[in-house]
């Protein structure tokens, strides 16, 4: 939990900034009502509270080459803290796994990785499968993207 107080008014802050993040404070302000002074106060109080991490782009990954999208399940050979401190510094280090989850069920993480082929992809895997402690590997891929990058369900 945030260490602030979050209002109705932080949550439309919130919901905007998620879809529209380059509008300006005094655009901000108008959309909520506000006048622009305690519209970057609260904006302000947001970010430094780690509410908002950051500002960011969104760029269509086969725009710039990306045209494939795998879903890579990870089970490590054991559970110590050792084991996973390896792997996820690994992981932190590889470009191109966007994302990564300690998960529960079959696997211990889950990453997705953006690659431009499928031998690209081949590069990767042979990445992954020489990381410290891993046992198994099992890649899905994205056959078509239906939703990605949405904004969190805030409601005011």
């Amino acid at each position: 939990m945030p260490n602030i107080e979050i209002d109705k008014t932080d949550l439309n802050i919130l919901g905007i900034l998620q879809k529209e993040g380059r509008l300006t404070n005094v655009e901000l302000a108008e959309k909520i009502n506000l006048s622009p002074s305690p519209c970057l106060r609260r904006v302000k109080k947001l970010e430094e509270s780690g509410v908002i991490t950051r500002y960011k782009a969104s760029v269509a990954r086969t725009e710039v080459g990306f045209t494939m999208t795998i879903f890579v399940d990870v089970t490590l050979d054991n559970h110590r803290d050792q084991a996973s401190k390896a792997f996820e510094d690994a992981i932190l280090n590889m470009p191109n796994v966007i994302s990564c989850f300690v998960i529960s069920g079959m696997a211990d993480y889950h990453l997705e990785v953006v690659v431009k082929d499928l031998p690209h992809y081949e590069v990767i895997l042979k990445q992954i499968q020489t990381l410290p402690f891993v046992k198994d590997i099992h890649s899905n891929f994205a056959i078509r993207t239906i939703k990605t990058d949405s904004p969190l369900p805030l409601s005011p």
